[in-house]
């Protein structure tokens, strides 16, 4: 069997915004600033950030990653959906059409989304030539090995190829904690389900 090892990204709670939602929240004219560089090449961190409010709690000063997308989504894990009341669908990242609302807030303004939360499916990004030599294709499911004293096999782990991306394994911080996984620990991805 084919393998591949991959470094993990572990993703916490963050949104993604329109431009037309970044002024809403940060004023007219509003851009992002970058506080920090993310490992798939043009993404980053900012140094924005907003308040999510739920129908049972707030979860507050939550980052914002750029660049602007077409429209705001926001990725939250279950411990987080549960927080803030909501239920959220299991999603591929853009794939938002009735999905959960929210109601965000920023120092310049507040709106409320009639979709837009998501728990992001875990995948793997991988550029062509580092999916090729296992066969692997765009939007195949796929399974990803954790060593260790939690070691567990991720199975349905969403592939996501495409030559804009850099070989990297995300998953939320709930599964990360499932596995004791950190940022830039190395796993093993598999061509095919264990």
């Amino acid at each position: 069997m084919d393998t591949l090892k991959v470094v993990c990204g572990v993703s916490n709670r963050h949104l993604h915004l329109s431009q037309e939602d970044l002024e809403i929240l940060f004023g007219s004219g509003a851009t992002l600033t970058v506080f920090r560089d993310l490992k798939q090449p043009g993404q980053y961190a900012c140094e924005e950030q907003v308040h999510l409010v739920g129908p049972r709690n707030t979860l507050r000063n939550v980052r914002v990653l750029g660049p602007v997308r077409k429209q705001t989504q926001i990725e939250i894990s279950v411990t987080d959906s549960f927080a803030l009341g909501l239920k959220p669908p299991l999603r591929d990242s853009g794939d938002l059409a009735g999905s959960e609302a929210i109601t965000l807030e920023g120092p310049a303004g507040s709106l409320t989304l009639s979709e837009g939360v998501i728990i992001a499916k875990r995948h793997v990004h991988f550029h062509p030539s580092e999916a090729e030599p296992l066969g692997i294709k765009d939007k195949e499911l796929i399974a990803v090995r954790v060593e260790g004293e939690r070691g567990l096999v991720f199975e349905n782990v969403l592939a996501r190829v495409n030559e804009a991306f850099t070989l990297e394994f995300h998953v939320d911080i709930d599964e990360a904690n499932s596995a004791l996984l950190k940022n830039g620990d190395e796993v093993t991805v598999y061509r095919i389900s264990l």
